[in-house]
């Protein structure tokens, strides 16, 4: 959601242009300022971001994005065994492999159905003893490699409409898988159909994010709070598994524009009043990919939904229930449509206490976040200071 000053908005960011009339009245009730949820020396991932707003720090737990993945889809992994993000990538068509370009790192948000069927596909063609493919959602797959390295691979979102020449894995396996991935998948039925239909094609496997099995510890254990996890998207389920927390699946919840809002307020609602937990992570991703779609319009389409839809409903139906608690929002990493994928920036955060509404003029975005002179730190510290320490 973070995102910079944008000419086309005046000079301002999709989130102080969005019409975000919840979060800003909250604002003007609660404490906000920056967090630095990426630890100096690290990429900006939203598996070291969202580690790090859980509460974790990112260089004592972080062991690779794709082993959290296969947590949450329950894939088995020895302790020597590298798992590695698949997407199901759109590259162009005309030139040789190595010098095609990454159109669309997600496929047009492919649908699950349609990426299994295609991920049959490759495996008949691609598995061996030591390769085996696992479906996950949409575009977000998992190649697991028995006895594997973990070898420097390029995130495909990093270089959208670049030649892919440079950013090709050098472990000859993995090329060699990810060439034959083009031409077993430019030629299916589905990618046929898809461009008949005008749609982006999943023409290629793009491997990335290796890493070995995780070892979190307990959330409850750590923060002696029950929490749940609400979200479409592979890596925060996981990072839910290896924390112990309950994932909570929200039916229509599919990490795009168009998912479920309204499924995951009431979800998280329900866990806090009625289910007993005392914490629950609602993680919407919508914003995240339309900023790496360079949508300027969809992106604040999403901070608007986000506003209305599942922060409103979350504070009227708290507020109703006369329960106290503590919100806080905040991205877990900026994702500005100048550059298409991920910064290190700091981001603004937001905390609401019911007991300890405070009195401010401010409105919740980047500019007046830095405004405030409230600077955190380090990302990973906010989570105790949100859930024990007083107003």
């Amino acid at each position: 959601m973070a995102d910079e000053p944008l000419e086309a908005l005046e000079g301002l960011t999709p989130l102080e242009y969005a019409d975000t009339p919840v979060m800003d009245e909250l604002a003007a009730k609660s404490e906000i300022g920056l967090l630095h949820t990426i630890p100096e020396g690290m990429k900006p991932g939203s598996d070291t971001a969202n580690l790090s707003v859980m509460g974790y720090d990112p260089k004592v737990y972080y062991t690779g994005r794709s082993p959290l993945e296969a947590l949450s889809i329950g894939v088995p992994m020895e302790s020597d065994d590298v798992a590695l993000r698949c997407n199901l990538v759109t590259l162009t068509e005309e030139e040789p492999y190595e010098e095609k370009k990454i159109l669309d790192h997600s496929s047009g948000e492919i649908s699950t159905e349609d990426a299994g069927i295609l991920l049959e596909a490759l495996k008949k063609e691609l598995e061996d003893e030591e390769y085996r493919l696992y479906l996950g959602t949409s575009y977000r797959h998992c190649l697991i490699w028995k006895h594997g390295q973990v070898v420097s691979l390029a995130a495909p979102h990093d270089h959208l409409t670049e030649v892919i020449g440079p950013w090709l894995p050098e472990d000859p396996r993995l090329l060699d898988m990810q060439k034959k991935s083009y031409e077993i998948l430019s030629k299916h039925p589905i990618n046929l159909e898809r461009k008949a239909k005008g749609l982006n094609m999943a023409n290629s496997c793009w491997f990335w994010g290796a890493g070995t099995k995780p070892a979190l510890t307990s959330f409850e254990e750590h923060y002696h709070k029950k929490g749940v996890m609400i979200s479409a998207v592979d890596l925060l389920k996981g990072i839910a598994v290896g924390a112990g927390m309950k994932n909570i699946i929200v039916e229509g919840a599919n990490g795009g524009l168009h998912t479920n809002y309204e499924g995951k307020a009431r979800a998280a609602v329900d866990a806090l009043l009625k289910e007993g937990y005392d914490f629950a992570y609602i993680h919407v991703e919508a914003p995240d990919e339309m900023g790496h779609q360079g949508s300027i319009e969809r992106k604040v389409q999403a901070i608007q939904n986000l506003d209305q839809r599942v922060i409103r409903i979350v504070k009227e139906q708290m507020d109703a229930s006369g329960e106290e608690y503590r919100l806080l929002i905040l991205p877990d990493h900026p994702t500005p449509i100048r550059v298409r994928t991920h910064t290190s920036d700091p981001v603004p955060y937001l905390l609401y206490d019911s007991t300890h509404q405070q009195d401010r003029s401010w409105h919740y975005n980047e500019r007046e976040a830095r405004e405030s002179g409230n600077d955190r730190g380090k990302g990973h510290e906010m989570m105790g200071y949100f859930l024990q320490q007083p107003s």
